[in-house]
């Protein structure tokens, strides 16, 4: 994409809102939380899976402002946002209990946290991860804690709105060592 006459940026298109209804609340479409919402973080972008905790029957999954591109935080409120014709594909996983947006992707996998102050976001994220990991591939959580410590990742989406947006995340190279 050319952004000026000298600098021409890669197309890397992503969804910076989705998400469902919380269970009872009534929310607005720039706060991002557990159920998801304008979370502006880029790895929600083609091929990637997001996994969404459903509140209420029906769920009533709301997607938009679609970028083409955007550095992490989003700095100064507006990405390169894009008008778009989006497919995707909606499954329901029963008997999954989620507290957190979770994604993956062929690289790693990730849990979202969304909270003031940023480390509110970070810790959110990181626990969840650290559950995500104990549950489904066989750590301890004082192990999956450890390894976070040590191969962890944070990536920053949303720094502009009522609440900022971190993404935690390990390489799936390093988790699948452990099988």
């Amino acid at each position: 994409m050319q952004w000026t006459d000298s600098i021409t940026l890669p197309y890397e298109p992503f969804i910076g809102s989705i998400g469902v209804s919380p269970e009872i609340e009534a929310i607005s479409a720039l706060v991002p939380d557990y159920y998801g919402g304008n979370l502006d973080v880029p790895d929600v972008a083609p091929g990637a899976i997001l996994y969404l905790p459903v509140q209420t029957k029906g769920a009533y999954l709301y997607l938009g402002d679609c970028h083409a591109a955007q550095g992490d935080g989003e700095l100064c409120g507006v990405a390169i946002e894009h008008p778009t014709t989006t497919t995707i594909q909606v499954d329901l996983i029963k008997n999954m209990h989620l507290t957190n947006p979770r994604l993956e992707n062929e690289t790693f996998y990730m849990s979202m946290g969304s909270a003031r102050p940023m480390e509110d976001a970070a810790r959110r994220a990181y626990c969840d991860l650290v559950r995500w990991l104990a549950a489904d591939f066989g750590f301890s959580e004082i192990d999956a804690y450890m390894l976070l410590t040590q191969a962890g990742r944070v990536r920053l989406g949303n720094m502009v709105d009522p609440k900022y947006t971190l993404g935690a995340s390990i390489l799936k190279s390093i988790v699948g060592q452990a099988r």
